[in-house]
């Protein structure tokens, strides 16, 4: 089967006109999660699950000794684009298809990759790795006030032993524009996180209350994410502030407390805190001359990810000298990569575009990704101990 006829599968599901809606566990999901088991069962792979919203199709006897892992995710981003996620789930469906039989290999689709719905990005990998505790990863609550426990069915299962797991490759969709070829090898992720931002004052009438009697935490707020973006730009990092939520939220009502995310993401941490730290001083300088309180919580953060050198120069070397590029974005494979030798590959987007409908990559692209995710899970299966892979 080729790339085209099988991504025409998934496509429209979760599209909206505005872009997808692929929340974690909701409707769209779902769907996509069914699809996977009958993918696997075309295979006759087995479907496993592991008490963490994650779902893994097994090529022979699950977590067996010496297995590598490749996929990616199915949640998006409000209104975003379809590769981002997906094309590595499709394409390791498709790379098993083109290797050898009896090879060692499992399709995994992490859980919660983007943070979408609860808050805590890749929680399905942090999960699984005990990067977060259970009790919290169960009470993160969605914006309908369901917990992630809930919408799983039961308390997530946490932790699980890695030590069978070779290796991981990530096949995904490239999130810029730096490469000039159909497929790249990640080398590093940059250290990033989130924050919340909690502005607080007084609500009041806004036909009655004199602008100099007012505390309106808005204006700090919109304060704050002008001095992000100017922090950011200085320090040669990238800050956004792109999700808020306001109380009462009334157009005629000076509002009471003023809620924004600051995704903050630099080339190494001390660029990170110090930018961070930047923009929280400014805000609470702000707040002392509105008359309002602010305060600072980080939700997220993730340290840089240097993915395994000699693992990257491999794939790199097994693609005929792929380019190895660094990327800001995060991903599954960098909480991964700090239990098990770990890869990602990137697949040519040739507008940069991500997080958005107006991301894309050819067809002919992403078949070049899948011929060359057959090629390195070929390879990596093939060698009889894992200190040979690198």
């Amino acid at each position: 089967m080729s790339f085209a006829e099988l991504w025409a599968e998934i496509a429209p599901i979760g599209l909206t006109d505005k872009g997808y809606l692929r929340y974690a566990l909701g409707e769209a999901e779902l769907v996509l999660r069914d699809w996977f088991r009958n993918q696997a069962f075309r295979r006759d792979m087995t479907v496993t699950e592991d008490g963490n919203g994650n779902l893994f199709a097994w090529c022979g006897e699950p977590w067996a000794d010496g297995v590598v892992l490749t996929g990616s995710h199915f949640d998006s981003v409000p209104y975003g684009g379809g590769y981002d996620g997906p094309l590595g789930i499709v394409s390791a469906f498709l790379a098993v298809d083109r290797l050898p039989p009896g090879r060692n290999v499992a399709v995994v689709a992490f859980c919660e990759e983007e943070g979408g719905r609860f808050g805590v990005p890749c929680l399905g990998s942090r999960l699984l790795t005990g990067a977060i505790p259970v009790d919290r990863a169960a009470a993160l609550c969605d914006r309908d006030g369901i917990t992630f426990g809930q919408a799983l069915g039961g308390r997530p299962t946490g932790e699980r032993a890695l030590n069978k797991v070779r290796a991981v490759v990530e096949l995904h969709i490239e999130q810029g524009r730096a490469l000039e070829v159909p497929v790249g090898v990640a080398g590093a992720i940059w250290p990033h996180g989130r924050w919340r931002l909690d502005f607080r004052g007084s609500a009041d009438h806004a036909g009655t209350t004199r602008m100099a009697d007012r505390r309106d935490p808005m204006l700090t707020y919109a304060y704050t994410v002008l001095a992000a973006n100017k922090e950011a730009r200085l320090s040669g990092a990238h800050a956004t502030m792109g999700r808020v939520s306001v109380e009462p939220n009334a157009t005629n009502a000076i509002p009471s407390l003023v809620t924004g995310w600051l995704d903050a993401r630099a080339a190494d941490e001390s660029t990170l805190d110090a930018l961070v730290a930047a923009v929280t001083k400014r805000a609470e300088d702000r707040a002392g001359r509105d008359g309002t309180e602010v305060s600072v919580t980080a939700e997220s953060v993730t340290a840089e990810v240097a993915f395994d050198s000699p693992l990257a120069l491999r794939l790199s070397a097994i693609l005929d000298g792929a380019p190895i590029l660094p990327t800001g974005a995060g991903h599954d494979a960098g909480v991964l990569s700090a239990h098990v030798p770990t890869a990602m590959l990137f697949v040519r987007n040739p507008t940069g575009v991500s997080h958005s409908p107006a991301e894309h990559a050819t067809d002919a692209d992403c078949e070049a990704g899948v011929d060359a995710l057959a090629a390195v899970l070929e390879e990596l299966t093939r060698a009889p101990a894992a200190e040979e892979l690198t």
